[in-house]
């Protein structure tokens, strides 16, 4: 967990690490820059303290993650706290309270503070104009944008971009390059290695390292990549038809590769056990994965992990998907004869419902599609239905509800409902057999460790 130190002769904060040496008495301690900046303080001009990843302590309520995540997605940009407390279904002045209480901001003070860092990662690394930052930030107009700069960082944004050093910038052959930084330590090879052995056929592609995938913003195709940059960062590279709310785009990449989540504390837990003790300690880099859409990972696990003829509501045998060769499987009616592997299933979805978007190379040639599309496709039509008639929200939901939901859904096992509760950033999620109540709270992250070091890229 990254822990800022604010000095209270100076009113300046720092990140770990900087060079500065104030006396300990005076040092006041904060667990996350936007509480530093609510009490005060300003971001120190030598260490940048935006530059790393301010993720929230693990141990946060699960409602408090829920609302972070629910910020993160822009669930403020055009509604207040009252609209973030209805959709977690709580009180405003409750949300608040939580908040202060764990994170020391309120939610709107949090969700500026991103913004305005966000903001100063663009002027550092990117050539983006003032008002094309301003709006690829987040905030709705220039005066806001103006307003909060001068807050945070007491100065305007035009003297911000003036001081950036020379090594900040960072170019590309198209596009938009950023930084997305993390917290040590972090394992690239096993997220990249867990993305290529799951990727769906069509939308994503890993090649040398790198991940790549189609996205859609306000119904245009884009073309993201991630891959390795430094010591503290992954570099993404961001192919969009406009700039306004990247903000956001960078955030669910970041979210998709485990960036957002700080494992100190679950690590810590878990190597205290003697099976999965020794697999933290060898690998301790490995963050559970993200997903880009929440139903596009349903989806995924569905098709993935079929019900057992046992388990309710499955399976239903016209699209169940199985690991046999030579049996027919169903797509909304078009038998495909002899697809025994999920990824067919997969790629045959991509290509009849998916949107197509020619010329990208890579392998990837389609948008996923969307929950109306695939009302009537098996082995995903229970699932698709239930979304796309608004009887199933997937992110707003706590995990262990989600899960039990899931479960309630024609075609999907427990072992795929589990995998989207982890996936969403359920960190107690168990997708495997056998009791593992002694792994709790933290069975997700125990979980991927034994995936991979069983099959060596996850569970899916």
């Amino acid at each position: 967990m990254t822990t800022y130190s604010a000095v209270r002769t100076t009113g300046i904060y720092c990140r770990p690490g900087c060079g500065a040496k104030p006396l300990a008495e005076n040092v006041q301690t904060f667990e996350l820059a936007a509480a530093a900046e609510a009490a005060g303080f300003r971001a120190c001009l030598r260490c940048r303290p935006y530059r790393v990843a301010g993720t929230v302590a693990d141990e946060a309520p699960e409602l408090v993650c829920r609302a972070v995540q629910l910020i993160i997605a822009g669930v403020l940009d055009a509604a207040g706290e009252a609209a973030l407390a209805a959709r977690i279904g709580v009180s405003a002045r409750h949300l608040r309270r939580m908040f202060h209480e764990h994170l020391g901001v309120t939610p709107d003070q949090f969700a500026r503070s991103r913004r305005a860092h966000f903001a100063r990662r663009l002027l550092d690394d990117s050539d983006l104009g003032i008002a094309e930052v301003a709006f690829a930030s987040g905030f709705g107009s220039l005066r806001q944008f103006n307003r909060a700069m001068r807050e945070v960082f007491r100065a305007s944004p035009k003297e911000l971009r003036d001081r950036r050093r020379k090594t900040d910038r960072l170019t590309a052959d198209g596009g938009l390059v950023l930084r997305l930084p993390f917290t040590t330590p972090y394992d690239w090879e096993a997220m990249s290695a867990f993305l290529k052995a799951n990727a769906i056929p069509g939308v994503e592609s890993v090649e040398d390292g790198t991940y790549r995938r189609t996205i859609t913003l306000d119904g245009e195709p884009g073309l993201l990549e991630i891959g390795p940059g430094g010591p503290d960062h992954l570099l993404l590279q961001a192919h969009l038809p406009f700039w306004e709310g990247v903000i956001h785009v960078v955030d669910r990449a970041a979210r998709l590769v485990g960036l957002e989540t700080d494992t100190s504390t679950a690590r810590q837990f878990l190597s205290t056990d003697p099976e999965i003790g020794p697999l933290v300690a060898a690998r301790p880099g490995i963050r559970v994965p993200g997903a880009w859409g929440p139903f596009e990972a349903a989806v995924q696990a569905i098709v993935r992990n079929p019900p057992a003829p046992d388990e309710v509501g499955g399976p239903r045998d016209q699209g169940a998907v199985r690991r046999e060769p030579g049996r027919a499987h169903e797509v909304s009616g078009e038998v495909v004869r002899g697809v025994g592997d999920a990824d067919e299933v997969l790629r045959k979805i991509v290509e009849v419902y998916g949107i197509a978007v020619p010329g990208l190379g890579f392998g990837l040639t389609h948008l996923f599609p969307g929950a109306e599309a695939l009302r009537g496709v098996e082995p995903v039509a229970g699932l698709a239905r239930e979304v796309a008639e608004g009887n199933l929200e997937l992110e707003c939901r706590s995990p262990e509800e989600l899960g039990r939901r899931l479960e309630q859904v024609d075609g999907v096992s427990r072992r795929a409902a589990q995998l989207v509760v982890m996936r969403l950033g359920g960190r107690d999620a168990w997708p495997l057999e056998g009791d593992a109540g002694h792994l709790s709270p933290w069975r997700s992250l125990a979980a991927f460790h034994l995936g991979q070091s069983v099959v060596g890229a996850g569970l899916e």
